[in-house]
């Protein structure tokens, strides 16, 4: 038996990639129906998520009642109902994210840098983009955080359909550092060592890639502050994630689930245990819960 919330959870909030996806970056129908019960139920579902608002067509048609999803490790909180129109946004200020810059460049030389903004990404020729963007400018980082730099919106803007974001300065909301050599989290701890007090850092990918917020930027932060505004308690929230990205906001959750394919550190901090993404370990959970609501009489109509 997985272990029970301690009260009738109110709000879902899972990662995607590693957690609620399977390893092809498909939603399985047995997870499509969870969280369309759970939404039948009056149980929200957030995802929460270290993706760019331009990365959400694969969940955008299975987000519910609010519309709502948290981008880029909390930086950004975005309307998937209206294209992946960005909401909220929590930015990295770009003279810190110069220093961070600086202080990686000395502390890992052979680091090379992308740029997210509200906008886009944007990257170092060095840089090894998981896809390419036709609309990226490709230059030195020193450009692409310059006060003048002024990033070109592609022609449907940050997301396909979506409005223009309502911030004309593009802010940044994420640094990436890309290490060809270190092991992963040895590169996570050096950068904290070398520049933790400038910023957030936090990983989600196999390999040494970091990713980078301003500071106290959070999954979590942002997810209690989306719990404030609908009165729901983190004793009502359950979580799911996979990497050390999602620590943070599976610790702040009364109830929280690592995936069988996790991080050593988030089965370390996690209350509890379900199957692996490939084997829907979400809805298993999900299933559960409802399961158990309806027992009890419980779930919200």
């Amino acid at each position: 038996m997985l272990p029970e919330p301690a009260v009738v959870p109110r709000l879902i909030a899972t990662d995607l990639d590693g957690t609620l996806l399977h390893d092809d970056k498909t939603v399985s129908e047995r997870t499509i129906a969870a969280l369309a019960a759970a939404e039948r139920a009056g149980i929200e579902v957030f995802f929460v998520t270290g993706r760019p608002a331009r990365w959400m067509d694969v969940v955008s048609d299975h987000v519910h009642g609010h519309g709502l999803a948290i981008c880029a490790n909390g930086a950004a909180v975005v309307d998937l109902h209206r294209g992946g129109r960005i909401v909220e946004v929590s930015p990295l200020d770009q003279a810190l994210a110069r220093e961070v810059v600086d202080a990686l460049r000395s502390a890992a030389p052979g680091t090379s840098f992308a740029v997210e903004r509200t906008s886009g990404i944007h990257y170092e020729p060095q840089y090894p983009p998981l896809l390419l963007d036709p609309a990226a400018v490709v230059a030195p980082v020193e450009k692409l955080l310059a006060d003048d730099f002024v990033a070109p919106l592609g022609p449907d803007g940050p997301a396909a359909g979506a409005e223009p974001p309502p911030f004309p300065d593009q802010p940044v909301i994420k640094l990436l550092a890309h290490h060809p050599d270190l092991e992963p989290d040895t590169f996570l701890a050096l950068a904290r060592s070398a520049a933790g007090d400038l910023a957030s850092f936090t990983r989600s990918s196999p390999t040494a890639l970091l990713e980078i917020s301003g500071p106290g930027v959070s999954k979590a932060g942002t997810l209690a502050h989306c719990c404030a505004e609908r009165g729901i308690s983190q004793e009502e929230v359950v979580a799911f994630g996979d990497m050390p990205n999602d620590i943070e906001m599976l610790s702040w959750a009364g109830t929280s689930y690592a995936m069988a394919n996790a991080h050593p550190e988030v089965l370390a901090a996690t209350t509890g245990r379900t199957a692996s993404n490939n084997e829907d370990g979400v809805a298993l959970v999900i299933e559960q819960i409802l399961r158990r609501c309806a027992e009890r009489g419980a779930a919200r109509p």
